[in-house]
């Protein structure tokens, strides 16, 4: 057992080096999700963030009738057979003219497993700026916005993506983040799930079987993907659910391989979750009354799941620092 359970912590190791590991089952929700497959039942949506030297930042304008004239970052749908990083250079080549090249991911959003869209800070690495001679279905022509002249934007919601890459350029908060190349066949939640005390004392919310691993979640379709956590929390340990918030803080790494159209057109999330007690309760009266300290985990009720110590000085330090930094990549929900 302690040999498989350092090889729990070598995974976790390599989540947080922004690498990954293959999924072979799911462990919470397969019977409520089919595999995906992509431009039916899952879109994929690929967004880029590029700046020039004077931080001027790359816009297209949209040649779509329905925002005709309006710009944009350049974006659009992933391809049947693509991975994510060929979406993104294909979206940007075709809207703006430039070859780029992917930094790292600055964040995910999702509307549940159907809607995801990920966004990258990228850079120029070649090619010619679109202009309006060159304009077709894609764009009509591509400029490097100073973001203070005016400009008709087809969404106010890439505002807050612009400023994300500005600040990422100037202090970046989480190690450059990648796509890793593994395949998946549903949209999956893996969950680095911790729970810390005031003693800086770490656990993490372990499967037994077949060997003992971090657990996985499949996404269901009427709730967002990081519901996921909550499933799992509420398998393992249902009479403290109520009592504890179940907080996925971000993504240390993302899984796709979609070279079987139909079969692999999954992602899997490597996400750290913190299990933190509700601090405030109410007594019969309604009156509200302070939580002691916690000092240990909730109790486990399922005998499929247990709570590891993590005794690794190392490894508990970098879990603790990404944890109460937020040193990773966020997701947001947009439901």
């Amino acid at each position: 057992m302690e040999a498989q359970q350092q090889e729990v912590e070598q995974q976790v190791w390599r989540l947080l080096e922004g690498q990954g590991s293959e999924v072979t089952a799911a462990d919470v929700g397969p019977e409520q999700s089919r595999p995906v497959a992509l431009r039916k039942s899952v879109t994929y949506i690929v967004c880029a963030v590029i700046f020039n030297d004077k931080e001027e930042v790359l816009m297209v304008q949209e040649a779509k009738q329905e925002c005709y004239k309006q710009w944009y970052l350049p974006a659009g749908r992933m391809e049947v057979g693509e991975s994510i990083e060929e979406a993104l250079k294909r979206e940007v080549k075709e809207e703006a003219g430039f070859d780029c090249q992917p930094i790292t991911l600055l964040l995910v959003q999702e509307q549940g497993p159907q809607w995801i869209r990920f966004i990258f800070l990228a850079e120029v690495t070649g090619g010619t700026l679109k202009t309006p001679a060159a304009a077709d279905q894609e764009s009509l022509q591509a400029s490097w916005w100073d973001r203070q002249a005016p400009l008709a934007l087809r969404g106010r919601d890439i505002l807050r993506l612009i400023e994300s890459g500005l600040r990422y350029r100037q202090a970046p908060w989480h190690p450059a983040t990648l796509p890793v190349d593994l395949s998946c066949r549903h949209v999956v939640q893996r969950l680095v799930l911790v729970f810390t005390n005031a003693h800086d004392q770490l656990w993490l919310l372990l499967l037994r079987a077949p060997t003992p691993h971090l657990p996985a979640a499949v996404a269901v379709k009427t709730h967002a993907v990081t519901w996921g956590a909550n499933m799992v929390v509420q398998e393992a340990m249902p009479s403290a659910y109520y009592d504890h918030d179940v907080s996925t803080l971000g993504v240390f790494s993302l899984q796709h391989g979609g070279r079987q159209p139909g079969r692999t057109d999954g992602v899997c999330l490597n996400t750290l979750v913190a299990l933190v007690p509700d601090r405030v309760q109410r007594g019969e009266d309604g009156r509200r009354l302070d939580r002691a300290e916690c000092a240990l985990p909730p109790p486990v009720e399922n005998p499929r799941y247990f709570w590891y110590q993590i005794h690794n000085q190392t490894l508990r330090e970098e879990l603790l620092s990404r944890t109460r930094k937020n040193a990773i990549v966020p997701i947001h929900s947009l439901y």
